[in-house]
């Protein structure tokens, strides 16, 4: 077992993995001015962008809850590993080999991070599978499979397409030899167990690697294609593991985030070869789910690489078949509708036909055209409602308009129940009014149980923002009244240089909020501003200084939270805090030296009373001073 990992390999870690790099790739990140950038936090769901990265000083924060650090902090959190686990999967990536213990010799890497070992598996894996599909003689009917559908070699090789012998422990022998351990090869689920050993888990079949946002590979997509195979199943995927949760995984997602942050457009689509068709034929926004229906998890990778919000209005289209399970499909699309702030579409060709055989047969520009008819999910869903009933009848009529009212009103953008209820007057040919009737006594219905056909739908539960609890019982430093006591000790953070050896002149009784006192001892702890090394290693060091102390929860927002200045802050900026800072403990102590007078007798306590009266006045001389550099460094 490998021990402690050196520090200054931490430390380069830290410097060479970027965070804006590292977080760039879960979600997707804006200018928000200042060095600063913002995005949707992918720690709790929120509709308005309150996750901050400040690349400069490699420290992110959420506003709304709470969570921040730096980029190894990030790592731990959003894979839920540990420190060390943390450290190795971002040393993988940017190609660093650490070193462990005092001897200073690189040693084999941990065995408790099982990521880096668990990517590079299936690296390996998709490279032996890539050189098969154009190598082996058996994987023909591979090859003949990608070109009945319109992939060339080309297109084979963009999107990693590959084989897997039928054997059954070729790729077994294969990563032996490169190094990988029975007990690694079985966790990556590559291969599994059986009585005579371990064996490959996928066998005889096309296969496609299902990368995560960054592009490293974490699965497979296996599709049957003899007909002696004993797995009946069509496709297969990779089992649940470390690294794969089928839940998450957006299949194309590698290549089309950054299109989709780009164009503010997510194409959801039902296969590995509809992803294919469509990037190959300029729909770069394409992905779609890996063995399952599309679900929260989903829409949450997708809002935060749309940059998701209510300032904001992007779209995310669902192509379906246009049989019955299509619309199935779309109807419960429509009940996940809730989970965006986009406008949703859906996509269907007239003929049935999915984007894959839509290019096949009659072109790129098809496939193009497909996703410019788009219409309104809601539209889509309503026509298909009101197909179910016989509208030539009155009772057919009422009884389609009692099902379609519950539909509008679970309209999520509000504003456009009454264009809806329109249009819905117009489809069923009857009064507007009549409609509006129904429509406002469909809203005055509380439980959906009581909806025509409700119980085949799920109730969709509208999630709110709420403030994160109280971390112990203290108020919030970010109240009103500690407001100058964050800017100083901001400005320490995040431009140490402005305020050097005048920030020591400070101490505990400068801050009232006891979090924010032990931010400030733990500065002077590490030397203060004055001594401060460039970059995030300033803010490490502050946060290392507080160990567990609850108040390094405030450490990374105050690293990243901008100054609302509009230009860079100079020393006098910063020195004009600092008297400011100052003077409100000067006039706190003023305050508490003429209760002290009040109280104490000029007669019987003469000197006590004399003596306290010269220190007031020596008090109130010092305010005044720093009231002017206050001012003057504000001018």
């Amino acid at each position: 077992m490998a021990g402690r990992i050196k520090e200054e390999d931490i430390a380069l870690v830290r410097e060479r993995a970027r965070i804006d790099d590292v977080v760039g790739s879960y979600v997707t990140l804006k200018n928000a001015g200042g060095g600063s950038l913002k995005g949707l936090c992918p720690f709790h769901d929120e509709k308005s962008p309150s996750f901050n990265v400040t690349p400069a000083r490699g420290f992110f924060y959420c506003f709304g809850c709470q969570e921040g650090g730096d980029v190894i902090d990030f790592i731990q959190k959003i894979d839920q590993i540990t420190f060390a686990e943390a450290v190795e999967t971002l040393a993988a990536k940017v190609g660093i080999q650490l070193r462990y213990d005092d001897s200073g010799a690189p040693i084999p890497k941990s065995q408790s991070n099982q990521r880096p070992r668990l990517v590079e598996a299936h690296k390996v894996a998709g490279e032996f599978y890539s050189e098969l599909l154009f190598g082996a003689p058996e994987a023909t009917l591979g090859r003949q499979f990608l070109d009945k559908r319109g992939f060339d070699r080309d297109a084979a090789a963009h999107f990693g397409v590959g084989f897997s012998p039928r054997g059954g422990e070729q790729l077994v022998a294969h990563l032996r030899g490169r190094g990988f351990s029975n007990s690694e090869l079985v966790a990556s689920g590559l291969c599994a167990e059986g009585q005579r050993g371990l064996y490959d888990r996928f066998r005889g079949r096309l296969m496609w690697p299902i990368r995560d946002a960054s592009g490293d590979t974490i699965g497979f997509g296996a599709r049957r294609l003899f007909d002696d195979d004993k797995i009946e199943a069509k496709y297969l995927n990779t089992p649940e593991t470390a690294i794969y949760k089928k839940s998450k995984v957006l299949y194309g997602v590698d290549l089309a985030r950054r299109e989709i942050a780009k164009g503010k457009q997510a194409v959801v689509v039902e296969g590995y070869t509809d992803v294919m068709a469509c990037h190959l034929s300029g729909v770069q926004t394409a992905v779609a789910t890996c063995g399952t229906s599309f679900g929260e998890d989903h829409a949450r990778v997708l809002r935060q690489l749309l940059l998701d919000h209510d300032q904001f209005r992007g779209e995310v289209i669902f192509t379906f078949d246009g049989d019955s399970a299509g619309q199935r499909a779309a109807v419960k699309a429509f009940e996940g509708d809730q989970a965006f702030a986009a406008q949703t579409y859906v996509a269907v060709e007239p003929d049935g036909l999915d984007p894959c055989d839509l290019r096949l047969q009659k072109g790129d520009a098809a496939v193009r055209e497909l996703i410019g008819r788009r219409v309104p999910l809601y539209r889509f869903v309503l026509i298909d409602r009101l197909r179910k009933y016989d509208l030539d009848r009155a009772d057919g009529r009422i009884d389609a308009l009692r099902d379609a009212a519950h539909l509008v009103v679970s309209v999520r953008d509000r504003s456009k129940v009454d264009a809806f209820t329109r249009e819905l007057a117009g489809l069923l040919g009857m009064e507007v009014d009549q409609v509006r009737t129904e429509v406002h006594r469909a809203a005055s219905r509380p439980t959906p149980a009581a909806r025509p056909g409700a119980a085949d739908r799920t109730p969709v539960v509208v999630q709110t923002e709420a403030p994160p609890p109280p971390r112990q019982n203290l108020p919030s430093p970010r109240e009103p009244r500690f407001q100058m006591e964050w800017d100083v000790l901001k400005l320490a953070m995040q431009y140490p240089a402005l305020l050097g050896v005048a920030f020591d002149e400070l101490d505990d009784h400068d801050f009232t909020h006891p979090w924010l006192a032990a931010v400030r001892a733990a500065m002077a702890k590490v030397g203060g501003p004055s001594q401060a090394a460039p970059g995030e290693a300033w803010v490490v060091a502050v946060r290392d200084a507080m160990g567990n102390d609850p108040a390094a929860a405030v450490v990374s927002a105050l690293a990243v939270e901008g100054l609302r200045l509009g230009r860079e802050p100079d020393e006098r900026f910063a020195r004009a805090h600092l008297a400011r800072l100052q003077e409100l403990t000067c006039l706190r102590r003023i305050a508490d030296l003429k209760s002290k007078l009040q109280r104490t007798n000029p007669i019987d306590k003469a000197d006590d009373y004399n003596r306290m009266f010269g220190e007031l006045i020596a008090l109130e001389q010092y305010r005044t001073e720093l009231r002017e550099q206050a001012i003057s460094g504000a001018l």
